[in-house]
């Protein structure tokens, strides 16, 4: 009886084990293909793409920056941007993962792209959340940032807003919340 039971308990644990390495190896994929594209063009078209690089574009030499930026874009960014999707294909792993199957050694690189992936996330949430700001903002009649408030006693508008404008007080006051010197610890 005690036999039975070793080769029950043996049985059992080879089983058990068998079920890990079963769901290890079974990873999600894509229903079809525009699923992929669609994904790998939401992570490379981003905010930055429509609203900051016309301005940088202009900012660095207008047309002049578009032929560097084309041939380094064909020589470099593409292909290393082919060469991670085609990693991540291929071994079915994260970032850090991917990384690791190819030379233990690049781990960094990976954990260097979930980083700034976390980073850029961050950015783009409180440029998204300005944005919700002013758009509920906006609804106001008046507008806040059209003119100064009031100070505190009703004689007059504020100082800080009539040295500057009424648009940068609300952006750094209402909006930012900032304080009005460094030796304030502010809110």
């Amino acid at each position: 009886f005690q036999k039975d039971a070793e080769n029950g308990r043996q049985l059992h644990k080879e089983s058990f084990s068998q079920s890990v390495r079963d769901m290890e190896e079974v990873r999600p994929s894509w229903d079809n293909p525009m699923q992929f594209v669609f994904a790998c063009i939401s992570f490379a078209v981003g905010l930055g793409n429509v609203w900051r690089f016309p301005y940088l574009c202009q900012m660095h030499g207008g047309g002049g920056f578009l032929i560097p930026y084309a041939i380094m874009l064909v020589l470099e960014g593409l292909p290393l941007f082919y060469l991670e999707l085609t990693l991540g294909q291929l071994m079915r792993k994260g970032s850090i993962g991917a990384w690791k199957a190819v030379n233990p050694y690049l781990v960094g690189v990976g954990a260097g792209s979930m980083v700034i992936s976390f980073l850029v996330c961050v950015y783009y949430n409180a440029i998204v959340s300005w944005s919700l700001w002013y758009l509920f903002h906006s609804f106001e009649n008046p507008l806040p940032w059209a003119n100064c408030p009031v100070n505190s006693n009703n004689t007059g508008i504020v100082e800080e807003c009539a040295k500057s404008s009424a648009t940068e007080y609300f952006w750094y006051r209402e909006t930012l919340d900032i304080s009005p010197t460094i030796s304030d610890s502010g809110s």
